[in-house]
């Protein structure tokens, strides 16, 4: 609070005590007050005045800088209320009372929302359990089947396998800190389990992977980034050219090291590359396309914010995409 907004706060009041002391002095002064007595007086109400918004000022002031560090020191903000200091005066015992009457059913209302939170993502990851169980039955029983209807029904198991893992990773996204695990991993190891994973959708579109210089070591969790490649990897294949190819490589860069997912497909319009990790949106591509979410590319920026991974995208329309990881390193990761 600044001394101009306190004395303009104040304003109706200061106008007040001008006009009583204006009316005092030109009332003595017709009573036959000398004038030098009128200065006099004038001159130490002025000084009291003064004085006393002086100190007034002062004291609100450092309350408000004690009350804002209070706050400042908080990881959990709505708790403020619970920590606010011993009032100093009728005014404040009665608004810290309102306050701490609205900050408790802030608290409350928080401690609601991550329970409800808590049960949904224990929901989810009990559903996402008992869901692979049927499509594990039933890509058994697609064996059975030959030919081209065998290759079908196992890419359509293959995409609800992976709809149901990004559902998954949705939910264990709002409290990542729980799930995953920082160790030094094997970058040739991470994207092979990637490119196991989707086998069957890069044999059916035909896609050549090629890979190179993937020797290298990352701290990082080997699980999160295998999804965060599956999803790379699906968009490629859905925007892919006639004869597709998938480019993985790495280099490292001192501490750092960059993976590189690149493809040779439609590329993505210029104006719409600012957004492609925006949630929701899908693109024109997506849109011509059809089957499109927008929540791939979403998921994979909000998984890798706190593995503090650095995601990048450059394209060129008509030429392909490519995205960029990269890994942090050891000494960096908090």
């Amino acid at each position: 609070m600044t001394l101009g907004t306190f004395l303009w706060d104040r304003l109706g009041r200061v106008v007040l005590y001008f006009m009583v002391a204006v009316a005092s002095i030109f009332f003595l002064a017709i009573t036959g007050t000398q004038p030098g007595i009128l200065v006099l007086l004038g001159t130490v109400w002025a000084i009291v005045f003064l004085a006393m918004q002086a100190i007034d000022y002062l004291k609100c002031r450092g309350r408000l800088l004690e009350l804002k560090a209070i706050l400042d020191g908080l990881d959990q903000k709505h708790l403020f209320t619970e920590c606010l200091p011993r009032p100093e005066s009728a005014w404040e015992r009665e608004f810290f009372w309102l306050m701490r009457q609205a900050g408790k059913g802030a608290v409350e209302a928080v401690s609601d929302a991550r329970a409800a939170q808590r049960e949904y993502r224990e929901y989810i990851e009990g559903w996402v359990h008992e869901i692979k169980t049927p499509i594990t039955a039933a890509g058994l029983i697609c064996r059975n089947v030959e030919g081209s209807l065998r290759r079908r029904i196992t890419t359509e198991l293959s995409q609800i396998e992976n709809h149901v893992e990004r559902a998954l990773f949705y939910a264990r996204a709002e409290s990542p800190e729980q799930d995953f695990l920082i160790r030094q991993t094997s970058l040739e190891a991470v994207v092979t389990e990637a490119i196991e994973q989707h086998r069957s959708l890069l044999i059916q579109n035909r896609v050549r992977i090629e890979t190179h210089d993937l020797g290298q070591l990352v701290y990082t969790d080997g699980k999160w980034v295998c999804f965060l490649l599956g999803q790379l990897l699906q968009n490629a294949v859905r925007y892919c050219s006639e004869d597709p190819v998938i480019t993985l490589s790495a280099k490292s860069l001192g501490p750092q090291v960059q993976l590189t997912v690149s493809d040779n497909g439609m590329g993505i319009p210029a104006q719409e590359l600012p957004r492609i990790f925006d949630r929701g949106f899908t693109g024109s591509n997506g849109r011509a396309r059809g089957g499109s979410t927008g929540m791939g590319l979403y998921l994979c920026r909000k998984l890798a914010a706190p593995l503090e991974i650095r995601l990048k995208a450059i394209s060129t329309e008509g030429q392909g995409t490519s995205v960029t990881l990269t890994f942090p390193a050891i000494e960096t990761l908090s």
